[in-house]
């Protein structure tokens, strides 16, 4: 005959035994350097970020709390201390595009001595540059070649001079230029002694008149050219003399940078700017007028050499490895730089000293891990990982710029070469999600790195645990750990995840209970902490919690919300439920009743009716009607009407696992044997009446072990559970040692027959004749109310 079996106190809970550990305080551990209980995922790991080719970029994957981050970030750190440390980056000026910013990659270091060379360069230039425009052989040259020009032009204008005066013009000055007029010796004839000529006489002067003027005006050609040679042998001069000054100067700066052939090609390229523009470097002179930038001017008198300025955007002197950058904050602007602006009297502007590093700089030939929820929920920031990714090279873009909202003149800085390795973080949903719906995200994130939340627990996973607490007690600098302090926090872990042979890898949380329990240790003056200690802090930690359990055991205790711990009632049993509050879960018994009666309604869900449950409760109802169908209708349609109800429920009801207290109270209901009102049960049943395992097994038994408490135990009742869940059960010191003293029981079984007999103390075959029997009479009844037409009405019709 089935039987439920009652569990032995040692199956209740798997004790670790602080025996079986190997030490004696975890002072005398090492640290742990492995990642722990991740196989799988460290496999991943592995092939992501060794494998050169593009596109396998890698997605983490786990629930949140099973230290993701936090072990991906230590293994990407220890994976790329090995690594060569990459270039540092910079942007200059482009003297031919000032609009166009240049990228250079130097030796890690090398960028901030560029910068520091070139800042030293500009001073030296700064003083140089006057000092040999203020040289005597300078103004020698200038002055040789002004009076060259003079004395050229002087003998144009003298030979002009002479010949217009032997030809008997002269030359005067008018209000649009020197004109040539006839005179006789010194006195200019006027146009009535013009009149007085002979018509041949005067137009002999007139062609004169004509021939002189286009001679004087090819002499001022000549004396222009004159001029405009010597301005141009002034400039070469100038250019000689600032060549001069700088040459020594720019050359020995390219000397250290001749192994980098783009930086020594932006030096001579920063050579040629120089010499160009050497009248911003010397000072002193006296401009009349606006300045020819305004706006330069305004802001700073220095803003000429920011030119030449070199900005260091990444700067990895101090690495020592390959760079591993966490972007908590991924934003468009924090992932791929910015360009800022600097205002000044109602207007903007920017330079490439103004351009910003981002994320993707500083990772760059490294490791950039980003949390996959933060960078979806920013604007824009997905799609700019995934173009730089696609591209393989960051470009600095203003937002502003690209989505043409702003008409303002901006920089276009030159894209960076990427090379590096991107781990995204996140939830399972957000992986599935982008997989289905984002075309390029199978493209660019190959590699899918799956985090579980579990363990096996076997004496080397007890061993690594013992040595992660160590770690965390030497970070946080606390009091070393014994072995019975570590006994009893494998046995939290095992409960975390409910079963007896697995072990929590959600070690945010087992950290968390480190830092408190060590807290406390040291508060009581304690050498080491101890399974005490562990113990205060849950204690601790429920009480925190547990107000709104508190307020619903006083419910029952006091009467309000009614439920029965002795004794026996038919259609009633006490059902298990759990509440989880977010951060705390516990186990809440609550009433379910069961009322039958003739009829063709079939099996009804008062909280389905009134949609105050959800679909699983929803499918568990339904399942239990099939059950019915199964068992008691071989002979024909069930002829019942029956009704199923939480009493005293007024949220909503969800899951299948009290399905099976639900068949029960029917069947009690329909055969009127009463069941135990001193056990509770929980689990669900399938169509063939088989016991099926549920969730929350420990808080479920440990909320009615605690209503049974208060109202006194009396040595006969317990729980009932699935015969599969005996593996899951972790349960409370208390509840333990109650059992172990006979005064709590906890049973299991593996289909309703056992259930029944437990619960009603008769076989179970005894109860199903009885429900048989009262369904055949709901059947006769039904048939009386609505007999059959006679044959010879049926043959009229």
């Amino acid at each position: 005959m089935p039987t439920a079996k009652e569990l032995a106190p040692d199956r209740l809970r798997r004790v670790c035994d602080p025996a079986s550990l190997p030490f004696e305080t975890t002072a005398n551990l090492p640290a742990l350097t492995e990642v722990l209980g991740q196989p799988r995922a460290v496999a991943a790991l592995e092939m992501g970020a060794s494998i050169p080719s593009h596109g396998f970029n890698i997605f983490a994957l786990g629930q949140p709390g099973s230290g993701k981050t936090t072990l991906i970030r230590n293994y990407l750190q220890g994976r790329a201390a090995s690594q060569p440390v990459p270039p540092d980056l910079c942007y200059v000026n482009n003297f031919a595009n000032p609009r166009s910013p240049v990228p250079l990659r130097l030796p890690a270091g090398r960028a901030a001595r560029l910068e520091r060379d070139i800042a030293s360069l500009v001073d030296e230039l700064r003083s140089a540059i006057p000092k040999a425009f203020d040289a005597p052989e300078y103004s020698e040259q200038r002055d040789k070649v002004m009076r060259e020009m003079e004395q050229r032009r002087q003998a144009i204008f003298t030979e002009l001079q002479h010949h217009v005066t032997q030809s008997g013009f002269q030359v005067v000055k008018g209000p649009t230029g020197l004109f040539v007029v006839p005179a006789v010796g010194e006195k200019l004839l006027t146009e009535q002694d013009l009149e007085q000529l002979k018509p041949e006489e005067k137009e002999k002067v007139h062609r004169v008149q004509q021939r002189l003027q286009r001679e004087l005006e090819e002499r001022f050609r000549a004396a222009r050219e004159i001029e405009k040679g010597a301005r141009d042998a002034i400039r070469a001069l100038d250019a000689e003399t600032a060549a001069f000054a700088t040459r020594h100067l720019i050359d020995d700066v390219r000397a250290r940078y001749r192994d980098l052939p783009e930086v020594d090609a932006w030096l001579e390229t920063f050579q040629s700017d120089v010499i160009e523009h050497f009248d911003d470097f010397r000072g002193g002179k006296e401009q009349e007028g606006m300045p020819p930038n305004f706006l330069q001017a305004l802001v700073g008198p220095d803003r000429s050499f920011v030119r030449y300025q070199v900005n260091v955007l990444v700067d990895n002197s101090e690495l020592k490895g390959a760079p591993v950058v966490v972007e908590t904050n991924p934003t468009y602007h924090n992932l791929i730089g910015r360009i800022e602006h600097q205002s000044a009297f109602g207007g903007v502007f920017t330079d490439h000293t103004m351009l910003k590093a981002g994320a993707l700089h500083r990772a760059n030939g490294g490791y950039l891990v980003i949390p996959a929820r933060e960078i979806l929920i920013n604007p824009f920031a997905w799609e700019s990982l995934k173009r730089a990714l696609k591209d393989r090279s960051v470009d600095i873009e203003e937002l502003g710029a690209q989505l043409s909202l702003v008409s303002t003149v901006t920089l276009d800085p030159q894209p960076v070469p990427l090379d590096l390795k991107v781990v995204l973080i996140g939830a399972p949903l957000i992986y599935y999600l982008l997989s289905a719906y984002d075309e390029d995200f199978q493209k660019l994130f190959k590699v899918k790195a799956e985090f579980t939340t579990y363990m096996e627990r076997t004496p080397e996973t007890e061993q690594a645990c013992a040595r992660f607490i160590s770690t965390i007690a030497r970070e946080e600098n606390a009091l070393p750990f014994d072995r019975g302090a570590v006994a009893r926090l494998i046995e939290i872990g095992s409960r975390a995840v409910e079963m007896q042979n697995q072990i929590s890898t959600r070690f945010g949380d087992m950290a968390d209970l480190v830092r408190e329990a060590a807290h406390l240790a040291s508060q009581n003056s304690h050498e080491a902490v101890t399974a005490a200690d562990i113990r205060a802090v849950e204690q601790a930690r429920r009480f925190r919690h547990n107000l709104i359990e508190q307020r619903m055991q006083e419910a029952i205790e006091r009467g309000v919300v009614l439920l029965d711990t002795e004794g026996t009632a038919a259609g009633r049993v006490n059902g298990l439920s759990v509440l989880s509050l977010g951060d705390y879960a516990f186990g809440h018994p609550s009433r379910i009743s069961a009322t039958v009666g003739p009829g063709r309604g079939g099996v009804v869900s008062i909280e389905r009716e009134v949609e105050l449950s959800g679909p699983i409760h929803g499918k568990g109802v339904m399942i239990l009607a099939g059950y019915l169908l199964r068992r008691y209708a071989g002979d024909g349609p069930l002829s019942l009407s029956a009704s199923l109800v939480f009493e005293q429920s007024y949220g909503l009801v969800e899951g299948d696992s009290a399905s099976m207290a639900e068949l029960c109270a029917l069947l009690s209901a329909i055969s009127g044997v009463p069941l135990r009102q001193d056990i509770a049960m929980t689990g669900s049943v399938n169509q063939h009446g088989g016991m099926q395992a549920i969730g929350g097994v420990n808080e479920k038994i440990e909320g009615f072990f605690d209503v049974c408490r208060v109202r006194g135990l009396t040595g006969s009742q317990g729980v009932l559970i699935p015969e599969s869940n005996a593996i899951n059960l972790m349960l409370r010191d208390d509840v333990v040692e109650a059992v172990r003293a006979g005064l709590f029981h906890v049973w299991t079984a593996a289909s309703v027959d056992e259930a029944i007999e437990l619960l009603t103390g008769q076989p179970c075959e005894q109860v199903h004749d009885a429900v048989g029997r009262q369904l055949s009479r709901y059947a006769e009844l039904l048939r009386a109310m609505n007999p059959p037409p006679e044959a010879g009405a049926a043959r009229a019709s």
